[in-house]
């Protein structure tokens, strides 16, 4: 990949200490390398040995495995800086990457940070206040509502807020991004526990459980624009990503350009996503997010003020790197080109590679990589965490790696990235590189008909070729499982053995029936066991309770997500085995349900 211009050595930064892991320390690394600077990771620790600190030139611990005590804590990751000398800190994307205080604290030391100023970082990151400055700004966003002044807000207030706005409504978090705190609510009676659930998920994963209520758009696209700002007034945007096809609101698709847009549309979007950034006064790349409907009008989503996840297929069109635009912009360059130096060249797709099984609801998969080969073709690059031997653990997003593909035509694109997905072997654990070839095999999906509800109307009962499901049906993880972890009585299975909870038909759909098959104990007492390692967020529950079904028992989390353990029907809980705070492994007990 080559600039506009030639990248020329940034003399300022000696060292970058890089905060954060996985794939996006990866390639931070490696952009880093090529510019001779030399990198500092950072690593809990879970990562002992992971990827990102085996490629750094130094590695410094910095806490236990949860991100609270490690990777979101500023202090000792300033203190990892200073005792190496690093000259700026790169926060990757997630994690800290958009908290301005950490921003602030950054530069308190003085350290340079790479990315925008705390300011924008702080305007942008509230999406209350940021829909309120978008407005003023002129750039279109939906209805919606925000407690004034963070106002605690009862669950009579919100349900009038929601009934004002319309159902459906969507909650979402007032910091962060990643579809992380955000629940669709389409009756009123959903809406209590959506609140509850969207606040402890933003909580858990910005350390702000801030909500705010915004009017859900029915079949809408998800596109967005990469912005790039020098610190001297100058701003351009680098064209759109179409990020529709999603799951439980998370990207798993992307491309550019969008088989979507006009170049009226597109030229609006642009303009909008420009001035939002200078209404921020806004300086390193960022990313502003839009929904749009089927008649062509758009809406304000969210600025990430970032690098953004999918930033590989924009850089795979245009020859920026960002990466380097980012350090080369910190350093305090200026930027060095216009907006008509900007062409969109070919098509450009990635594709997201989890650990997780698509077949079973997206369940994440923890466990060790046997095998890890890479696709190797012209137009290919993967932007990889793992390699073999490495950990997937439960503390994690469970992104592992990314697939991006160019050609000179959306269909080659396509045909390109269908064939590096068919050559990538990973074996050890449970992945989605089959469903995303079922994605882009789907007609849909070729005629450009990209919704964020693709996979829900196309692909909701999909499963894996036969022989690829007796494969997987092999593996005693996956057998233990139950059908739906994210459904009312999922994220746990009944009994013992290897074969509770299965109900899998290689030849069907998933049989929803996690609370059928049961093994009872002593009284007929019944036991649900965790479906997969996780934490133990919250027991909802104490024993000698009459529970209804459905009812929420326990809170999990695992690899970001919370899982919600579920009464299968009504009873009475006879006992509870495991505390808030406690780590739990795959088939542990956690409650004794009598009848």
């Amino acid at each position: 990949m080559t600039d506009i211009q030639p990248i020329e050595s940034c003399l300022k930064f000696s060292k970058i200490l890089i905060a954060n892991r996985g794939e996006i320390a990866v390639r931070i690394i490696r952009a880093c390398r090529e510019m001779d600077i030399r990198t500092v990771a950072v690593y809990s620790e879970a990562d002992a040995n992971a990827l990102h600190t085996r490629l750094a030139d130094e590695a410094v611990p910095i806490g236990p495995p949860a991100p609270r005590e490690s990777y979101l804590k500023i202090d000792r990751l300033l203190e990892a800086a200073r005792n190496t000398n690093a000259d700026a800190i790169h926060p990757g994307y997630g994690f800290l990457s958009e908290n301005a205080d950490f921003a602030e604290a950054v530069a308190a030391a003085g350290i340079v940070f790479i990315g925008p100023p705390a300011e924008a970082i702080r305007k942008m990151g509230s999406k209350t206040g940021a829909r309120t400055m978008m407005e003023q700004a002129g750039v279109p966003v939906a209805s919606g509502f925000s407690p004034m002044n963070n106002e605690i807000m009862n669950n009579e207030q919100w349900a009038g807020a929601a009934k004002k706005i319309g159902y459906p409504v969507l909650v979402k978090a007032a910091a962060g991004g990643g579809g992380k705190g955000m629940r669709i609510v389409r009756a009123p009676d959903e809406l209590d526990e959506a609140v509850a659930a969207a606040r402890r998920e933003a909580a858990n994963a910005f350390s702000d459980d801030s909500i705010f209520l915004e009017k859900y758009i029915e079949s809408p696209r998800h596109i967005e624009f990469q912005v790039l700002a020098d610190s001297f007034g100058e701003t351009v945007h680098l064209f759109e990503r179409e990020c529709s096809i999603q799951r439980r609101h998370q990207k798993i698709i992307e491309e550019t350009p969008s088989p979507f847009l006009t170049r009226e549309i597109r030229e609006k979007m642009g303009n909008a996503a420009v001035a939002a950034a200078r209404a921020v006064g806004y300086a390193s790349v960022g990313t502003v997010e839009f929904i749009v409907e089927p008649s062509g009008n758009f809406y304000f989503l969210e600025m990430n003020t970032r690098l953004q996840v999918e930033h590989p297929i924009t850089e795979m069109m245009t020859g920026v790197d960002l990466v380097k635009a980012q350090i080369r912009i910190a350093a305090g360059e200026r930027l060095w080109f216009g907006q008509r130096d900007l062409s969109q060249r070919g098509h450009a797709i990635e594709c997201r590679v989890y650990a997780e099984d698509p077949a079973n609801n997206f369940f994440p998969s923890v466990g060790k990589i046997e095998e890890a080969i890479e696709p190797v073709r012209p137009g290919v690059r993967v932007d990889a965490g793992v390699a073999a031997g490495d950990e997937v653990s439960i503390h994690y997003d469970p992104m592992i790696a990314k697939v991006i593909a160019h050609a000179e035509t959306r269909a080659d694109a396509i045909r390109k990235m269908d064939a590096a997905l068919a050559d990538y072997k990973l074996t050890g654990i449970t992945t989605n590189i089959s469903f995303l070839r079922a994605v882009l095999a789907h007609p849909a999906f070729g005629r450009g008909e990209t919704t964020t509800h693709f996979i829900e109307e196309h692909l909701r009962d999909w499963q894996p070729e036969a022989q690829e499901s007796e494969v997987r049906s092999q593996k005693p993880e996956l057998r233990a499982m139950a059908a739906d972890p994210w459904e009312r009585a999922d994220g746990f299975r009944l009994g013992t053995g290897a074969a509770a909870g299965s109900g899998r038909q290689a030849s069907g759909g998933v049989k929803r029936e996690a609370a059928k098959r049961q093994t009872t104990r002593a009284g007929g007492h019944e036991a649900l066991e965790a479906a997969m390692p996780g934490l133990v967020r919250n027991v909802l529950v104490k024993e000698g309770d009459l529970v209804e079904k459905g009812q929420a028992l326990v809170l999990l989390e695992a690899m970001k997500m919370e899982i919600r353990v579920a009464a299968p029907h009504a009873g009475k809980v006879v006992k509870v085995l495991v505390s808030p705070g406690e780590t739990v492994d795959r088939g542990q007990r956690l409650i004794e349900l009598g009848h």
